[in-house]
């Protein structure tokens, strides 16, 4: 399969899929070639829109079409693991986007779709393909702030919208599921292992779901985690590792751009390290065609989203019980 290029099509026209067709165009093996929308009308206005070259007028005619090789399934949480599960089965890899789904057992399912059908699926955390990350990691295992002990972050931003889906708990809403799944996952990467207890605080809003929210998570050999996340605060995104000899601050850890900056501090003396970076979301792309036609691993298995969701789960569950919760 290595000489194929893949045929991709966009399940919906949500708006994130506007991230996706700029690193397909520019992609020498991979080709957007067809979006579907509910209705006729509106694949066709958004194919005419965007260039694309075919437009279904349901999800499941473009999931018959035997001339698509991925999709990338943008749908509301609630709907990820049904529609890439059906995509699995009609012999499609699926790029599906964070969180993978709302429930551990839903993870598990899809993840028995894919190896039953032999395809490839994979969740769209691209932060996790940046040279930036890897960068981070990078510096972590090589011992340049001696042993981990804790690891920071926050991501919020003001949700002006009343009617939104991230305040829909029937679709999966909640600033856990949309944002703190970042700094989650950022902590779980770095950590390099998995988090043995979860306690969290909420405040939910009008619809239950929780707007904002506070969480720490206790990993092996004593490293902690601390994050906060939220649709009621100004923009923040950061995250800061802390180890017995220094630590690393990353002022743009889920949307690093092209030229980035990270601060490394040891012995009271802080150095900037700058690094050319990546079109954002480019690597996850390129992840999926390693994985599709090379056969790679792809970077986020299905085990590590796994892993992600059961932490927050946990970190829910814990702050709806007012009691510290074991993560499994």
């Amino acid at each position: 399969m290595t000489n194929r290029v893949l045929r991709w099509g966009l399940l919906s026209t949500a708006r994130i899929n506007r991230a996706l067709i700029t690193p397909l165009l520019g992609s020498t093996r991979n080709r957007l070639a067809a979006v579907a929308s509910r209705t006729r009308d509106k694949a066709d206005a958004y194919a005419k829109e965007n260039n694309i070259p075919r437009a279904f007028g349901s999800y499941e005619a473009m999931l018959a079409d035997p001339d698509i090789d991925v999709i990338y399934n943008p749908l509301p949480n609630h709907l990820h693991a049904a529609w890439t599960i059906q995509a699995a089965q009609a012999g499609k890899h699926v790029l599906c986007e964070k969180p993978l789904a709302i429930a551990v057992q839903e993870v598990e399912a899809m993840a028995d779709a894919a190896a039953a059908c032999k395809v490839v699926v994979a969740e769209a955390f691209m932060y996790r393909h940046h040279p930036q990350t890897l960068k981070v990691k990078e510096l972590l295992d090589s011992g340049a702030i001696g042993k981990l002990r804790v690891v920071k972050g926050a991501f919020t931003f003001n949700l002006t919208r009343e009617v939104d889906v991230r305040l829909d708990p029937a679709m999966g809403g909640g600033s856990v599921w949309d944002l703190g799944c970042y700094p989650i996952s950022y902590a779980r990467t770095m950590v390099g292992a998995e988090p043995l207890e979860a306690f969290g605080w909420q405040v939910p809003g009008k619809t239950g779901v929780d707007e904002t929210f506070t969480g720490q998570l206790r990993f092996p050999g004593d490293v902690l985690a601390q994050f906060d996340c939220g649709f009621r605060a100004p923009f923040r995104a950061h995250m800061e590792l802390v180890g017995s000899e220094g630590c690393i601050t990353v002022p743009t850890p889920f949307r690093p751009g092209l030229n980035e900056t990270i601060l490394l501090t040891r012995h009271d003396k802080t150095e900037s390290i700058a690094m050319a970076g990546q079109a954002l979301y480019s690597g996850e792309v390129e992840d999926m065609a390693d994985a599709v036609l090379d056969g790679k691993a792809p970077r986020v298995t299905l085990a590590d989203s796994r892993a992600n969701v059961a932490a927050m789960l946990a970190l829910l569950q814990s702050a709806r019980e007012g009691r510290p919760v074991t993560v499994g």
